[in-house]
C-alpha cells in the first residue's frame, strides 16, 4: 500500500477515535470535562500560537486534543510533523492512557508521563523550557496543595492563592516557556477580575512584567463539563518581538490586545446545549492576534468596535487591571457580564439596602397617612 494510503487510514482511525472519545465526554456531562477540550477551542489556540517547529508541551494534556491539533495545522501550513517534539503530563491514568492511543494511532511520537500527584505538586519537567504550551487546566480547584507550595520558585508574580489554582498554572505556564516562547491557557472568566486572595496583584504583576500578549472572551455553552463562558490567556516571554514562522514580530511591550468573541458561536447540529465557533470564527479570532503581533501576511491590525482593542498599559491600570475585554473594546461589545463578582455583589447589595430603606420610607409614610384618614373620621 502505498505511503499517502497508510497515511490517509491512520487519519481516518484517528478521527474515529477522536469521534468516540467526544460522545463519551458528551455523555459523562460534567466528568467529560475533565478529559476533554471543546474542538473549536482547541482550534482556536492552535491557529492563535502556531506551533510549527521546535517543543510543544500540555502539563494537564487530557486524550491529547492539543497535540492532534498542533499536527493538523503543520499539516495546514505545509510544515512537517518531525519538526515537532511533544511532552505531556496528565493526573488521571485512564486519561492518561487514552492520550497515549490517541497519539499512537497517528504515528504521533510523545514523551508522556503520568503521576498521581499531579502536574502543581509533581512537575514531571522542571527543568525544562518549551515554545509552545497550550493548556485547559481544570477550573477553580482548590486541592492543589498550596499551602505546601507557597515558596515554590514558578510564583515570580506572588504566591497564588491556596483556595484557587487558576495562577498557579499561569504561573507554571509561564516559568516553563523558552526565551521566545508563547502560551495558550483557558480559564474560567474569574480569572480576568478576581480581586480575591491577592489575585488582582498577581495579574498586575503578570502585565507590568510583561507576561500577558492577548486575552480572549470566549461564549458560554462550549464546554460538555459546564455552560459558563470561559477566556483565554495568550502569554509570551519576549514581547520585545518574537518569532511566529520565521517571521519576526513587532515590538508589542506596554499593550495588551483584547479580543471580545462573547457573541460568536451557535449550537451544534442536534444539541440543544453546547455551542461551537465556526471555522470562521475562530479564523477572525487568530487574524486579529497575529495582525497585532506583526505578522507581515495578516495584514494591517485596526481595532474594531466591539470586537478588538490594543489597550495601554495605563488604559488597563486605570480599570484596576481587570482584563475582561467588555471594558476595552467599546461600543456593540456583548452585554456587559464582565462586571466583577466583588464589584457587582456591593454595587447590587447597596441598590437593595436603598429600595428596603426607601420601602420603609414609605410605609411610615402610608401610616401617617391613615392615621390622618382615621382621625377626620
Amino acid at each position: 500500500m502505498p505511503m499517502e494510503g497508510t497515511r490517509a487510514d491512520f487519519d481516518l482511525i484517528g478521527r474515529i477515535y477522536e469521534y468516540c472519545i467526544g460522545q463519551f465526554a458528551a455523555a459523562e456531562g460534567k466528568r467529560g470535562g475533565e478529559f476533554y477540550t471543546a474542538k473549536s477551542v482547541v482550534e482556536t489556540l492552535v491557529e492563535m500560537i502556531e506551533p510549527t517547529k521546535g517543543r510543544v508541551y500540555d502539563p494537564c494534556c487530557g486524550t491529547g486534543g492539543f497535540f492532534v491539533q498542533s499536527e493538523r495545522f503543520i499539516a495546514h501550513h505545509q510544515g512537517r510533523s518531525e519538526d515537532l517534539s511533544i511532552y505531556g503530563q496528565e493526573r488521571n491514568h485512564t486519561t492518561y492512557r487514552l492520550a497515549r492511543m490517541n497519539l499512537a494511532i497517528r504515528g504521533i511520537f510523545a514523551d508522556l508521563r503520568w503521576n498521581q500527584e499531579g502536574t502543581l505538586k509533581r512537575d514531571a519537567f522542571a527543568d525544562e523550557r518549551f515554545d509552545f504550551i497550550l493548556a485547559n487546566p481544570p477550573f477553580n480547584i482548590s486541592d492543589w496543595e498550596g499551602e505546601a507550595l507557597r515558596e515554590d520558585a514558578r510564583w515570580r508574580f506572588g504566591a497564588p492563592p491556596v483556595g484557587n489554582a487558576n495562577f498557579a498554572w499561569l504561573s507554571h505556564v509561564y516559568h516553563h516557556l523558552a526565551p521566545a516562547g508563547v502560551a495558550g491557557v483557558v480559564l474560567a472568566n474569574g480569572s480576568m477580575s478576581s480581586m480575591q486572595s491577592g489575585e488582582g496583584e498577581i495579574r498586575r504583576a503578570m502585565v507590568e512584567q510583561e507576561a500577558v500578549d492577548a486575552v480572549v472572551a470566549l461564549p458560554g455553552q462550549l464546554f460538555f463539563s459546564t455552560a459558563i463562558p470561559v477566556c483565554l490567556w495568550i502569554l509570551a516571554r519576549d514581547r520585545s518581538n518574537g518569532v511566529a514562522r520565521d517571521q519576526r514580530l513587532r515590538d508589542r511591550r506596554g499593550e495588551v490586545l483584547f479580543i471580545d468573541a462573547r457573541k460568536m458561536g451557535a449550537l451544534i447540529p442536534g444539541s440543544r446545549k453546547q455551542k461551537a465557533l465556526s471555522p470562521e470564527e475562530t479564523a477572525r479570532i487568530a487574524r486579529a492576534y497575529h495582525a497585532w503581533r506583526g505578522e507581515a501576511d495578516a495584514g494591517a491590525y485596526e481595532d474594531v468596535p466591539g470586537f478588538a482593542k490594543a489597550a495601554t498599559r495605563e488604559e488597563i491600570a486605570a480599570h484596576n487591571f481587570v482584563l475582561t475585554p467588555g471594558r476595552y473594546v467599546g461600543a456593540g461589545a456583548a452585554e456587559d457580564d464582565d462586571e466583577p463578582f466583588e464589584e457587582k455583589f456591593a454595587r447590587l447589595r447597596d441598590e437593595l439596602l436603598a429600595q428596603f430603606a426607601e420601602g420603609r420610607g414609605l410605609e411610615l409614610e402610608i401610616e401617617a397617612r391613615l392615621g390622618e384618614v382615621q382621625s377626620l373620621g
